[in-house]
Protein backbone atom coordinates (compact mmCIF):
# COMPACT_ATOMS: atom_id res chain seq x y z
CA UNK A 1 0.00 0.00 0.00
CA UNK A 2 1.12 3.15 -0.76
CA UNK A 3 1.25 6.28 1.80
CA UNK A 4 0.93 9.77 1.16
CA UNK A 5 3.58 12.15 1.98
CA UNK A 6 1.79 14.10 4.38
CA UNK A 7 2.23 18.16 4.10
CA UNK A 8 3.79 19.59 7.14
CA UNK A 9 3.36 23.22 5.48
CA UNK A 10 -0.21 24.99 4.93
CA UNK A 11 1.52 25.97 1.13
CA UNK A 12 0.00 23.96 -2.05
CA UNK A 13 2.04 22.28 -4.19
CA UNK A 14 2.57 22.39 -7.35
CA UNK A 15 4.39 20.54 -10.24
CA UNK A 16 8.43 19.61 -9.45
CA UNK A 17 6.84 20.31 -5.53
CA UNK A 18 4.54 17.24 -5.58
CA UNK A 19 6.71 14.41 -4.07
CA UNK A 20 3.71 11.47 -4.04
CA UNK A 21 4.95 8.74 -6.60
CA UNK A 22 1.60 8.37 -8.09
CA UNK A 23 -1.14 10.75 -7.77
CA UNK A 24 -5.00 10.51 -8.60
CA UNK A 25 -5.66 12.92 -11.92
CA UNK A 26 -8.42 15.42 -12.17
CA UNK A 27 -8.32 17.23 -15.78
CA UNK A 28 -9.14 20.93 -16.13
CA UNK A 29 -12.96 20.11 -16.55
CA UNK A 30 -13.15 18.25 -13.55
CA UNK A 31 -13.16 14.90 -15.35
CA UNK A 32 -10.94 12.27 -13.28
CA UNK A 33 -8.10 10.21 -15.33
CA UNK A 34 -7.49 7.67 -13.06
CA UNK A 35 -4.35 7.16 -10.69
CA UNK A 36 -0.99 8.07 -12.85
CA UNK A 37 2.59 8.44 -12.20
CA UNK A 38 4.02 11.59 -11.26
CA UNK A 39 6.24 12.10 -14.28
CA UNK A 40 3.04 11.26 -16.67
CA UNK A 41 0.75 13.96 -14.70
CA UNK A 42 3.15 16.79 -14.79
CA UNK A 43 4.07 15.91 -18.86
CA UNK A 44 0.32 15.62 -19.43
CA UNK A 45 0.22 19.51 -17.64
CA UNK A 46 3.12 20.79 -19.79
CA UNK A 47 1.52 19.52 -22.95
CA UNK A 48 -1.67 21.56 -21.92
CA UNK A 49 1.12 24.58 -21.17
CA UNK A 50 -1.01 24.29 -17.28
CA UNK A 51 0.14 23.48 -14.21
CA UNK A 52 -0.18 20.19 -11.76
CA UNK A 53 -1.50 21.26 -7.99
CA UNK A 54 -2.33 19.11 -4.78
CA UNK A 55 -5.48 19.99 -4.14
CA UNK A 56 -6.10 17.04 -1.94
CA UNK A 57 -3.00 16.18 -0.63
CA UNK A 58 -3.86 13.38 2.63
CA UNK A 59 -5.51 11.30 0.43
CA UNK A 60 -4.24 8.01 -1.02
CA UNK A 61 -3.15 8.77 -3.65
CA UNK A 62 -2.90 12.70 -3.12
CA UNK A 63 -5.13 14.21 -5.46
CA UNK A 64 -3.61 16.48 -8.24
CA UNK A 65 -5.51 19.42 -10.78
CA UNK A 66 -4.40 20.41 -13.87
CA UNK A 67 -5.57 23.68 -14.20
CA UNK A 68 -3.90 27.28 -14.41
CA UNK A 69 -2.70 28.16 -10.72
CA UNK A 70 -2.01 32.30 -11.21
CA UNK A 71 -5.24 32.22 -12.46
CA UNK A 72 -7.14 30.23 -9.61
CA UNK A 73 -5.03 32.00 -7.18
CA UNK A 74 -6.21 35.58 -8.87
CA UNK A 75 -9.99 34.71 -8.86
CA UNK A 76 -9.41 33.41 -5.16
CA UNK A 77 -8.27 36.67 -3.95
CA UNK A 78 -10.90 38.46 -5.52
CA UNK A 79 -13.63 36.39 -4.25
CA UNK A 80 -12.07 36.48 -1.04
CA UNK A 81 -12.52 40.66 -1.30
CA UNK A 82 -15.53 41.16 -2.42
CA UNK A 83 -16.87 38.89 -0.02
CA UNK A 84 -15.10 41.32 2.48
CA UNK A 85 -16.86 44.54 0.92
CA UNK A 86 -20.00 43.39 1.07
CA UNK A 87 -19.52 42.13 4.25
CA UNK A 88 -20.59 45.40 7.47
CA UNK A 89 -19.39 43.99 10.41
CA UNK A 90 -21.76 44.91 13.34
CA UNK A 91 -20.56 46.79 16.42
CA UNK A 92 -22.89 48.49 19.20
CA UNK A 93 -22.34 52.83 19.00
CA UNK A 94 -23.29 54.77 22.05
CA UNK A 95 -24.58 58.05 21.80
CA UNK A 96 -25.19 59.70 25.55
CA UNK A 97 -28.05 62.32 26.10
CA UNK A 98 -28.73 64.56 29.22
CA UNK A 99 -32.30 65.04 30.73
CA UNK A 100 -31.97 69.14 29.55
CA UNK A 101 -29.96 68.86 26.47
CA UNK A 102 -30.65 71.43 24.45
CA UNK A 103 -32.05 71.35 21.24
CA UNK A 104 -29.27 71.96 18.94
CA UNK A 105 -27.36 69.66 20.65
CA UNK A 106 -30.17 66.98 20.54
CA UNK A 107 -30.53 67.06 16.89
CA UNK A 108 -26.80 67.03 16.55
CA UNK A 109 -26.66 63.68 18.72
CA UNK A 110 -29.69 62.24 16.58
CA UNK A 111 -28.19 62.92 13.26
CA UNK A 112 -24.88 61.10 14.36
CA UNK A 113 -27.54 58.14 15.73
CA UNK A 114 -29.03 57.52 12.56
CA UNK A 115 -25.52 58.11 10.60
CA UNK A 116 -24.80 54.78 12.49
CA UNK A 117 -28.20 53.16 11.99
CA UNK A 118 -27.60 53.60 8.42
CA UNK A 119 -23.92 51.72 8.37
CA UNK A 120 -25.69 48.94 10.01
CA UNK A 121 -24.78 49.45 13.41
CA UNK A 122 -27.08 48.89 16.55
CA UNK A 123 -27.17 52.05 18.95
CA UNK A 124 -27.45 51.95 22.89
CA UNK A 125 -28.98 55.42 23.43
CA UNK A 126 -28.23 56.56 27.36
CA UNK A 127 -29.67 59.22 29.15
CA UNK A 128 -27.36 60.63 32.05
CA UNK A 129 -29.27 62.22 35.26
CA UNK A 130 -27.57 63.79 37.60
CA UNK A 131 -28.43 64.71 41.28
CA UNK A 132 -31.72 64.59 42.06
CA UNK A 133 -32.80 64.39 38.33
CA UNK A 134 -32.66 60.18 38.55
CA UNK A 135 -35.94 61.21 40.60
CA UNK A 136 -37.75 62.08 37.10
CA UNK A 137 -36.82 59.52 35.07
CA UNK A 138 -40.20 60.33 33.31
CA UNK A 139 -37.75 62.88 31.98
CA UNK A 140 -35.17 60.37 30.24
CA UNK A 141 -37.99 58.87 28.95
CA UNK A 142 -39.31 61.83 26.81
CA UNK A 143 -35.89 62.24 25.19
CA UNK A 144 -35.60 58.42 24.22
CA UNK A 145 -39.37 58.81 23.02
CA UNK A 146 -38.20 61.48 20.62
CA UNK A 147 -34.80 60.10 19.73
CA UNK A 148 -37.02 57.26 18.67
CA UNK A 149 -39.02 59.41 16.78
CA UNK A 150 -36.70 61.22 15.24
CA UNK A 151 -35.10 57.92 13.44
CA UNK A 152 -38.61 56.62 12.66
CA UNK A 153 -38.26 54.75 9.41
CA UNK A 154 -34.52 53.65 9.90
CA UNK A 155 -34.66 51.78 13.22
CA UNK A 156 -37.02 49.60 15.53
CA UNK A 157 -36.54 49.63 19.32
CA UNK A 158 -34.57 46.68 20.09
CA UNK A 159 -34.60 46.91 23.59
CA UNK A 160 -37.48 49.26 25.58
CA UNK A 161 -36.19 52.23 27.75
CA UNK A 162 -35.20 51.20 31.30
CA UNK A 163 -33.21 52.73 34.50
CA UNK A 164 -29.41 50.94 34.69
CA UNK A 165 -28.34 52.65 37.59
CA UNK A 166 -28.36 56.72 37.77
CA UNK A 167 -28.74 56.73 33.53
CA UNK A 168 -31.37 55.19 31.62
CA UNK A 169 -31.16 52.97 28.25
CA UNK A 170 -32.56 52.33 25.26
CA UNK A 171 -31.30 50.03 22.32
CA UNK A 172 -32.25 50.76 18.92
CA UNK A 173 -31.30 48.61 16.04
CA UNK A 174 -31.63 49.12 12.14
CA UNK A 175 -34.45 48.29 10.62
CA UNK A 176 -33.46 47.58 6.32
CA UNK A 177 -36.64 46.74 5.00
CA UNK A 178 -37.92 50.39 6.32
CA UNK A 179 -34.94 52.38 5.16
CA UNK A 180 -35.29 50.62 1.84
CA UNK A 181 -38.98 51.27 1.32
CA UNK A 182 -37.80 54.70 2.64
CA UNK A 183 -35.32 55.12 -0.51
CA UNK A 184 -37.78 53.54 -2.80
CA UNK A 185 -40.42 56.30 -2.04
CA UNK A 186 -37.89 59.08 -1.97
CA UNK A 187 -35.84 57.82 -5.17
CA UNK A 188 -33.07 57.98 -3.11
CA UNK A 189 -30.78 55.36 -3.63
CA UNK A 190 -30.14 53.01 -0.28
CA UNK A 191 -28.14 54.15 2.64
CA UNK A 192 -24.69 52.13 2.52
CA UNK A 193 -24.97 48.75 4.91
CA UNK A 194 -28.28 48.51 3.32
CA UNK A 195 -27.68 47.39 0.02
CA UNK A 196 -26.08 44.10 1.18
CA UNK A 197 -26.64 41.65 3.50
CA UNK A 198 -24.88 42.05 7.06
CA UNK A 199 -22.94 38.91 8.08
CA UNK A 200 -24.25 37.67 10.96
CA UNK A 201 -23.92 34.45 13.32
CA UNK A 202 -27.23 34.92 14.65
CA UNK A 203 -30.45 36.97 13.40
CA UNK A 204 -30.55 40.44 14.25
CA UNK A 205 -33.14 40.30 16.35
CA UNK A 206 -31.16 37.97 19.03
CA UNK A 207 -27.85 39.90 18.93
CA UNK A 208 -26.65 40.32 21.99
CA UNK A 209 -27.51 44.04 23.88
CA UNK A 210 -24.78 44.72 25.77
CA UNK A 211 -21.79 45.99 23.89
CA UNK A 212 -19.01 42.68 23.58
CA UNK A 213 -15.64 43.56 23.59
CA UNK A 214 -13.36 44.18 20.69
CA UNK A 215 -16.79 45.70 18.91
CA UNK A 216 -16.21 49.09 17.76
CA UNK A 217 -17.16 52.05 19.74
CA UNK A 218 -17.03 55.29 18.78
CA UNK A 219 -16.57 57.81 21.81
CA UNK A 220 -19.61 58.92 23.36
CA UNK A 221 -19.98 63.14 23.42
CA UNK A 222 -21.46 63.92 26.62
CA UNK A 223 -22.78 67.37 26.87
CA UNK A 224 -20.89 70.19 28.82
CA UNK A 225 -21.92 71.26 32.16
Amino acid sequence: MRIATTSTTSETRINDRIRARDVRLVDPEGQQLGIRPLPEALAIARQLDLDLVEVAPLANPPVCRIMDYGKFKFDAAQRAKESRRKTVSVGIKEMKYRPKIGPGDFDTKTRQVLKFLHEGHKVKVTIMFRGREVFHPELGKKILDRVAEGVDGAARVEAEPRLDGRNMVMVLAPDKRAQQSAAARSGKPAPPGVEHDITTTAPSDQAPLKETAGAESAPAAEEGN
